[in-house]
């Protein structure tokens, strides 16, 4: 098993490896020090598979469990899913001396995240991710939020997990699309900090060493979190390939998942301001099936990139690769974006 310990707002471990889920019990203990009730938040994807073991184990530690599932799928990112679950808390009665406790997906992550946060202002919760993207990404440095109609994460908060479980076992039950969403913030990642995880990517596709390489992930979000827990500054280097991402979903209507249009998304930005890099990045992408184009227009990616939570005033964050390994924030004049854009479809 490897720890990765975050030093933030609040601190915590992220521990990694085979077999995690059936120690979870015990885990709790070390972090909480003695039972609580626990509020599993799943959906309907994971709940069937993991909720009753989860459960269970946790009941032989003494802990007081209650469930609750809703449907899987980014649409249920929502104020609705929010308040239903919220409300389920209130129905439980949930207290501070209580803890919630995210058990699946991104989807799961940060809209129990957001719960958490705003629930009672604020109680314990830890993150369970299931999918290779929640297990590198969404679970790693407190980013929690809803969707709005207008674009995505526009209603969230800064919360950080007290701990986070990484059961590497947990990777064998999900989907190869989902699984491949998921590399695509892997390969992010490589192309922002680290020029050897690239190599071994490049170098061995979807069969990479899954504990040493989702290790160095969290490892480099870690670091990125203890500099810029808030989001002011180096950390929106992890938006590489999202503004442009998150208008592909937006204009899909999330028929395009967040992987698929974040793998596109990094295509474009690297076209578009570092050609030298762009047949490199290219065949990493081709070697995980993900996509690199979009039938999207400069213009329809545009109008989307508007309401960008990463725009401030009349300029938007873009995030261009200068080589493997480093890239730079470049603040871009709005009416400039949508060329930008058309240099890269």
């Amino acid at each position: 098993m490897k720890t990765v310990r975050v030093q933030a707002s609040t601190s915590y471990d992220i521990l990694i490896g085979n077999g995690l889920l059936s120690r979870l019990g015990k885990f709790l203990l070390d972090v909480f020090g003695k039972p609580c009730k626990i509020a599993i938040i799943s959906d309907s994807n994971v709940f069937p598979i993991y909720e009753k073991s989860v459960a269970d184990n946790l009941n032989q530690a003494d802990f007081e469990t209650v469930s609750y599932c809703f449907p899987a799928g980014e649409a249920s990112k929502s104020a609705a899913t929010y308040l239903e679950i919220v409300n389920f808390l209130a129905q439980q009665h949930i207290t501070r001396a209580d803890a919630v406790l995210a058990l699946g997906g991104g989807v799961v992550g940060d809209l129990t995240g957001f719960a958490a946060a705003t629930y009672l202002r604020g109680i314990r919760y830890v993150q369970i991710p299931t999918s290779l993207l929640a297990m590198v990404d969404s679970s790693v440095g407190g980013k929690t939020a809803i969707d709005l109609p207008f674009g995505k994460n526009l209603v969230g908060a800064f919360y950080q997990p007290r701990l986070v479980v990484c059961d590497l076992d947990a990777l064998n039950t999900l989907p190869e699309a989902i699984f491949r969403d998921g590399c695509a913030e892997v390969i992010k990642y490589s192309v922002l900090y680290d020029a050897a995880l690239f190599d071994h990517l490049q170098k061995n596709g979807l069969g990479f060493d899954r504990l040493a390489v989702i290790s160095r992930c969290v490892e480099l979000k870690r670091n990125v979190v203890a500099e810029d827990e808030f989001d002011n500054g180096a950390r929106q280097k992890l938006n590489l390939g999202h503004t442009v991402g998150h208008g592909i979903e937006a204009q899909s209507n999330f028929t395009i998942s967040h992987g698929q249009a974040v793998a596109i998304g990094m295509a474009i930005v690297a076209k578009a301001g570092c050609p030298e890099i762009y047949e490199r990045l290219l065949d990493v992408l081709k070697k995980f099936q993900l996509p690199t184009t979009t039938t999207l227009s400069a213009k329809q990616l545009y109008d989307s990139a508007l309401s960008d939570k990463k725009r401030s005033g009349n300029t938007v964050n873009l995030i261009v690769p200068k080589k493997i390994g480093d890239c730079a924030i470049v603040p871009t004049e709005i009416e400039k974006l949508e060329s930008f854009i058309e240099e890269g479809l």
